[in-house]
Parts: structure tokens; sequence; C-alpha cells
């Protein structure tokens, strides 16, 4: 199939990119896969269309509350005469996150001081105006608002989170016991990556191509390597060490690339 829209067809693309069948390429099934997760797990780290930026929401449950408001007590011994011990706690503000994501930028906040209706801060800066129809500026009221979250950023604060993708939690170091309640729903904006089984398109982008290609190519010249200067049927001679040297060459340029047109913005890391 010329369109790779499946593991398995990219790894015949890849295959025949290479030579097959004109060449046997010796690189084992397995082998093959090995290259194919590991080019679709570079893709989905560093590609910018490797991933979304979403929004996911989580309801807060008991157990939830129960872990935050718990503490978990840690022994320490002192490294420098390993005789004084301590015990310091640790906070179970854990929620469970999705495999799929892999950062996590930032939680929105879990109060809203405009929220409130009429008795809002907001409702009544501009309910002495709302029938000054001759009134377009949006500048005083842009200061104030502006005002009014800096105010709310000093004397609330945001909730300071720590992500790990290998974790796969999130942890928000916060009073449970005064910011949340059950049944509250928390928000973060965070990226996840795209699953290729279900957007097959993934299979087809050239950048991908290329480097699933590139890899098995120097895992073939590594297989290879161990047979040089040993006569094939017909005298010809493998040389296993130019295809992994070129291979190699190419991957460097590949992931040069990334960084230079394709990479995920900064941003991502944060969290």
């Amino acid at each position: 199939m010329a369109t790779p829209n499946s593991k398995d067809t990219l790894k015949e693309y890849c295959l025949r990119a290479l030579g097959k069948p004109v060449i046997d390429i010796n690189v084992d099934p397995d082998q093959c896969d090995d290259r194919v997760d590991e080019a679709l797990q570079y893709y989905a780290n560093y590609h910018m269309e490797g991933v979304e930026r979403m929004y996911l929401k989580h309801k807060i449950t008991a157990a939830d509350n129960t872990r935050g408001e718990s503490n978990v007590s840690t022994n320490v011994t002192d490294a420098i005469d390993n005789s004084v011990t301590d015990a310091w706690e640790e906070q179970q503000v854990w929620i469970p996150i999705p495999t799929s994501v892999l950062s996590v930028l930032r939680i929105f906040p879990l109060s809203d001081v405009d929220g409130l209706g009429m008795f809002s801060i907001k409702y009544h800066v501009r309910a002495r105006d709302i029938m000054d129809y001759t009134s377009d500026s949006m500048v005083n009221y842009h200061m104030i608002m502006n005002h009014l979250d800096h105010l709310d950023h000093i004397l609330t604060g945001e909730v300071p989170i720590r992500f790990n993708e290998h974790q796969n939690r999130i942890y928000l170091d916060m009073d449970w016991g005064q910011r949340v309640t059950e049944d509250q729903y928390i928000i973060i904006e965070c990226y996840r990556k795209l699953d290729p089984t279900t957007y097959t398109d993934i299979y087809n982008d050239q950048w991908l191509k290329k480097y699933a290609t590139a890899l098995i190519k120097r895992q073939w010249g590594a297989n290879l390597i161990k047979f040089n200067g040993v006569s094939m049927l017909g005298g010809i001679q493998l040389n296993g060490e130019t295809i992994y040297t070129q291979a190699d060459e190419e991957i460097k340029l590949l992931e040069e690339s990334i960084l230079n047109g394709y990479g995920l913005p900064a941003d991502m890391m944060i969290g």
C-alpha cells in the first residue's frame, strides 16, 4: 500500500524504501516492530503534530479528598553520621492522570471571584454604566478586572502542581479540606499524545516515514556489521558498517529538523 495507515503498512513501506523485495533486508519482524514503536514514541514526544493541546476535567471523589487530607510518614536518616533520624510527612495529594498525557501546563482556578451573579464585583463595576449607550471604552473596565485578578493571585494564589509523565498522576499541593469538595470538578490544561490507531493519518506523516525507515536501516546495518568481509552468494559483500553509519547520519539530521521546524513549544514542559 502506497499510503501507510497502520503499523504493519508503515513497516512494509519502510522495508520497500530500503530495497525490498529486490534486496533482502536482514531485519527480524520483531526488530521492525521495535523500531517503528521507537519512531512513534519519539514522534509523540517531540513532534508538534504528535500531540494535541486540550482540557481534561476530573470530578473530585470522597476517596480523593480522604487521600488529600492524609499524610504518610517517612523516617529519614541524617546523611552525615547516619545516627540522626527524623520523620517527615508527605501529603497524598495526587490524582490519577491518563497515560496519554505528556505534560500538564496548569490547573484552572478552583474559586471564581466573578461567579456570584449580581453580588459579584464585576456586576457592580458595569451596572452603573449599562444604560450609558454612548460609553464605548472598555479601558477602565479592563484595568479594574486586571487589578482584581492580581489581588486574587496575591490573596488566594494558584494551586501548585507537580507532574511526571512516568508516574501517571498529578500532585495538587493545597489544603484539600478548604479548597475542594466532593463532586467538584477540576480542569487541567495539558498536552496529550495522539493515538495513531484512531488517527491513522499519523502513519503517513512524511517525517515519521523517513525516521522509521532510518531506524530500521540502522538496525539492518547493526545486524550486518558482524558479517563484514564475508562473501555472500555470487561473491557479494555487504558492508554493514557503511549502512549503519549512513543511517545514523540520517537519524541525526531528522532529529535536528525536529528542533528547527517541527518541535513542540517550550511551554509543553511546564508542570
